[in-house]
């Protein structure tokens, strides 16, 4: 890739209102960054909007800078390092920032996650269970947080760990965990989406969550509150079509109740090592992948009529979003339009900034 080419791709989804999902989608229609960001104003205007604000050239620049000094280095999703599970995620990050052994992603990978105000009995448990992983060379994944997802990182130190935080890769989160997170970074693997200097802002979470379900063959859940950030990465994983597990806990223990709940809903019952393993395996077999194709080659050639939706096909799915969002099947179905139409409606809206995606392939207006 040309250093062109990256530094487009890295503008188109720092531009605002340029999703994963639509980062992914105008470079399957236009084959490079490049080309898309070329594209970017006509579609804005089709969308409803004036022109766009790209981000500038000297702003990205310096990130990248910022990057390299930092020891790291952007990972796009189809060069070879990019986590091939998280690569098969429906809104996969379009780049990822690292610092480390971004190798240590194409061996197995298991989520550890859990309360922040944990017990002690919890912590102890999801350290040993790390331990107990990384000796039969899994990659612990977790997020960093207090509780859970640092007694998981200390655990499988010995072996390989990956953290993935909310923040730039440069801000340690919480701060008592800097010399833990400098040392997987150093010594592991640390994965950021969003760029240097940025705070973890409550919105950050959610995303952060959704690659550490993305990464894994499957996420282990050890405490959690029925409406925690651990729940949602084990819901993500379930959506994803990855293993969801959960270690079960006293009824009278509000920590408990989110993997109680787990497991009534059908989360495998973890007690050890070995109910992990015999949940996701066999998975060295799941991580051969078919070899990453080029945005370039995957988009083929299409002329300007086959990227276009005429003004009543606009109207007719606009018509049908609202605040609540709706399954883009459920609009294909009810607009009578082709798949494609409807893509390419909705992109446009969103480039505008006039819808919001949101997990499940559901849209809405903002």
């Amino acid at each position: 890739m040309t250093p062109a080419e990256r530094l487009a791709r890295l503008r188109l989804i720092r531009t605002p209102h340029v999703g994963p999902v639509s980062w992914h989608q105008l470079m399957q229609r236009f084959g490079s960054g490049e080309a898309a960001l070329d594209a970017l104003p006509d579609l804005v205007l089709r969308g409803g909007a004036g022109r766009p604000r790209i981000a500038p050239a000297d702003a990205v620049l310096r990130e990248i800078d910022r990057v390299a000094a930092l020891g790291a280095r952007h990972i796009f999703s189809d060069e070879d390092d990019y986590s091939p599970l998280l690569r098969e995620v429906e809104g996969a990050p379009p780049v990822v920032i690292v610092r480390g052994d971004a190798a240590m992603l194409r061996r197995p990978c298991v989520a550890i996650v859990g309360a922040r105000n944990a017990s002690a009995a919890a912590c102890r448990f999801a350290r040993q269970l790390a331990v107990d992983l990384a000796a039969q060379g899994v990659t612990v994944v977790s997020g960093l947080a207090r509780g859970v997802d640092t007694a998981a990182h200390i655990g499988a130190l010995g072996g390989s760990t990956a953290g993935v935080i909310a923040s730039g890769i440069d801000i340690a989160f919480p701060p008592e965990n800097a010399a833990l997170q400098e040392k997987i970074a150093s010594d592991q693997l640390l994965v950021a989406e969003q760029p240097p200097g940025t705070e973890p802002l409550a919105r950050h979470f959610p995303s952060r969550n959704r690659i550490i379900a993305g990464m894994a063959h499957g996420t282990v859940v050890i405490e959690a509150a029925p409406r925690s950030g651990s729940l949602i990465t084990a819901r993500r994983a379930g959506d994803y079509g990855r293993e969801v597990m959960a270690v079960p806990g006293s009824p009278l223990d509000p920590r408990a109740q989110g993997c109680n709940l787990l497991i009534r809903e059908g989360a495998t019952l973890i007690q050890n090592v070995d109910d992990v393993i015999e949940a996701v395996g066999p998975i060295d077999t799941r991580m051969v992948r078919e070899p990453v194709r080029p945005f370039a080659l995957a988009a083929g050639a299409l002329s300007a009529a086959a990227i276009d939706a005429g003004e009543g096909d606009r109207r007719d799915v606009a018509a049908l979003l609202g605040p609540t969002p709706v399954a883009i099947d459920e609009l294909v179905r009810q607009s009578g339009q082709a798949a494609t139409t409807v893509q390419l409606v909705l992109l446009e809206l969103e480039l505008a900034g006039r819808i919001e995606r949101h997990a499940g392939a559901r849209v809405s207006l903002v």
